[in-house]
């Protein structure tokens, strides 16, 4: 035990006479929280629109005006032709034309139906969907006035057969905002950086500059050696969670709802896994620019793909989902949302830390048993 604790002293040293690595851990978790809460989103506050109205009537620019008031546009400009249409939405001034075709008000009058066009960037695939709900949205509603208004000068009394009310109600985002979607499934990509890439690195650079053979000829024993080198990236990855956890309330205002140490539970069985993975790296990288590159694009980017954190993995082919089961990040990704913003904990979860604690033993003893023989 004392050799373990000598190992682990001098792992927390290195670390110390490190001060990038340093840096690295306590301020790049604060960092990513902020680039992935403010600038990872999908959310679609204002629409830049452009207009061009044909009719130039009293209708049209009511039309206009219920744009406006719905709070969902912004109008860029007032276009005076087709051509000058075009120009704003390819050269992404806009992201919406909408264009009022003469006779407008005429067909209205006529009790004809009216059509009006609505032109959107395509190149911005999410943003125009969320645009086009919005358009239908205000049409709609302005078609429902005009038959209202309508029957009320007529005098008819509209009485409708049957009809059904849905009352919509979202849980656990109520704003639906992207950010409360994005920011707890970053709690597991941290620590996946810290202890599988730092882990790597650490053990790599000691093969580097000779330290590891040195270790190698000592009494110590290679289980000695795999602990102590592994329990310090453990404390560094438990350390980057309480950063995220809390700069995530303050900055953000998202609370955890559910049990924080059930999260910490789970957060230590994935562990097992990219610690594993970070062993296996370095038993097959010799420099630490091979560690470096093995670790982000052999193992973090497929993580990231196909683990549901920023893609829904329900509209990837089958053979990609049937490949999702065997990625840790996907089941602790799963826990984290389900803890922080709905309050589920190991009655609903006891599935994914099942599987994160067989993934991870299983990973976790391959590794480390690769690692012995590459040190013995």
């Amino acid at each position: 035990m004392k050799t373990i604790l000598h190992i682990i002293k001098k792992e927390f040293l290195q670390f110390k006479r490190d001060p990038k690595m340093f840096s690295i851990t306590l301020f790049a978790p604060i960092l990513q929280l902020i680039f992935f809460g403010y600038a990872a989103t999908l959310d679609l506050n204002l629409v830049p629109t452009i207009i061009y109205d044909q009719d130039k009537t009293v209708t049209s620019r009511k039309l206009i005006e219920e744009f406006i008031g719905s709070g969902f546009f912004e109008i860029e400009h007032y276009a005076d032709n087709y051509k000058e249409t075009q120009k704003y939405i390819e050269e992404g001034k806009s992201l919406v034309a909408i264009v009022i075709p003469q006779n407008f008000e005429k067909r209205i009058y006529r009790r004809e139906t009216a059509s009006l066009q609505a032109i959107f960037n395509g190149s911005f695939g999410n943003s125009s969907n969320i645009a086009a709900g919005y358009v239908t949205k205000v049409v709609t509603k302005y078609s429902r006035q005009i038959v209202s208004n309508y029957l009320d000068i007529s005098g008819r009394k509209f009485i409708p057969a049957g009809s059904i009310d849905a009352e919509i109600r979202v849980w656990y985002n109520p704003e639906l905002k992207t950010r409360n979607f994005m920011v707890p499934a970053i709690v597991g990509l941290l620590i996946s950086v810290i202890t599988l890439l730092l882990t790597t690195l650490a053990i790599v650079k000691e093969k580097e500059v000779g330290t590891l053979e040195q270790l190698i000829v000592t009494p110590i024993k290679p289980i000695q050696l795999i602990i102590g080198k592994l329990v310090p990236f453990v404390i560094l990855g438990f350390i980057s969670v309480s950063i995220v956890i809390i700069a995530m309330n303050i900055i953000f205002g998202i609370a955890v709802r559910g049990n924080v140490f059930f999260l910490f539970f789970s957060a230590f069985l994935y562990i097992l896994s990219t610690l594993g993975l970070g062993l296996f790296v370095s038993t097959i990288s010799k420099t630490q620019q091979q560690a470096m590159m093995i670790s982000v694009f052999a193992v973090l980017m497929p993580m990231n793909f196909l683990s549901g954190f920023a893609f829904p993995l329900e509209n990837m082919p089958i053979p990609i989902q049937m490949l999702s089961y065997i990625i840790p990040l996907k089941y602790f990704i799963n826990i984290t949302r389900g803890v922080i913003l709905k309050g589920t904990g190991l009655a609903v979860h006891w599935p994914d830390a099942l599987a994160l604690l067989t993934i991870g033993l299983v990973i976790l003893f391959l590794s480390a048993l690769r690692f012995k023989k590459r040190l013995e």
